[in-house]
Order: structure tokens, then C-alpha cells, then sequence
């Protein structure tokens, strides 16, 4: 989601609850993995 939500150009990500109501270790991955996306120059518009 995260992809296609960069790719249309989106200013936003609503990822919090998702993240906090699974135990730590998965909340962190489901956020870095999110974190991964935004900060890849290869995913742009598209």
C-alpha cells in the first residue's frame, strides 16, 4: 500500500494503529518497512 500510495503522488500514510496492536518486534518492522518506501528514490510517480 505503501508503494502505490507513493506512486500517486500522496502526502500521507494513516499507520499507527496497524503498527501499535501487534507486539513490538512486528509494529517496528510493519514502520521501517513503510519507512523503506518513502525514503526509496527508486519508487516514484507513476
Amino acid at each position: 500500500m505503501a508503494v502505490i500510495k507513493k506512486r500517486t503522488g500522496s502526502m500521507g500514510l494513516i499507520s499507527g494503529r496497524k503498527a501499535f496492536q501487534k507486539p513490538m518486534a512486528d509494529g517496528v518492522k510493519l514502520l521501517s518497512a513503510i519507512r523503506d518506501v518513502v525514503l526509496d528514490k527508486g519508487i516514484g510517480l507513476a
